[in-house]
């Protein structure tokens, strides 16, 4: 069910050695410039309409940023995330102001295409990203206060990784990918 195999050749060196670290090491930094690089990746990602719903909250250790996100990792992402160079908070405009309308039906998918975009300049820089969930939604959003429409969707961790890959990662094959939806 699973693909255990390396990818294949002819796939981009940058997505082939992408993972998501489990360790960060805590000497490593995200700079300036490397900061300004990932939000102008983010930036160019394309969106429904030039619509570019999202918005990112960042904190670097010793920033109170920083601070503010500590006590809402969750103690599963904490472990690890607190040691990342960077700390991203992933945010998209789902809808027009205080109201229930829609600003995007497809703001979401645009915010993921944003993060991805971040995630292969991050490679292309020498660093790792790790998306995650394993945090106080509710407290986060508190914490951070977005303007109406606005909503906290996940967070990213941005550093130098801690080891290697791990072996053996399992993917879905493409013949899987293909057949999933209607299996």
């Amino acid at each position: 069910m699973h693909d255990h195999q390396e990818p294949p050749g002819g796939i981009h060196p940058l997505l082939a050695g992408r993972f998501s670290p489990s360790r960060f090491d805590p000497s490593g930094v995200v700079d300036d410039r490397a900061l300004a690089l990932l939000l102008e990746a983010a930036r160019w990602a394309p969106s429904a309409g030039n619509s570019q719903p999202w918005g990112f909250f960042t904190g670097r250790p010793g920033e109170p940023e920083h601070d503010r996100l500590l006590p809402h990792l969750a103690p599963s992402s904490a472990r690890w995330a607190t040691d990342a160079g960077l700390l991203v908070v992933a945010l998209t405009r789902r809808h027009v102001d205080d109201s229930q309308l829609l600003y995007s039906e497809f703001a979401d998918y645009d915010l993921g295409q944003a993060v991805a975009h971040l995630t292969v300049q991050a490679e292309a820089m020498g660093l790792a990203a790790h998306q995650f969930r394993a945090f106080d939604l509710e407290g986060l959003t508190k914490e951070l206060d977005p303007n109406p429409g606005w909503a906290i969707v996940s967070m990213i961790a941005v550093g130098t990784a801690a080891g290697d890959p791990p072996e053996g990662r399992t993917r879905h094959s493409p013949a899987h990918l293909r057949s999933a939806p209607w299996s």
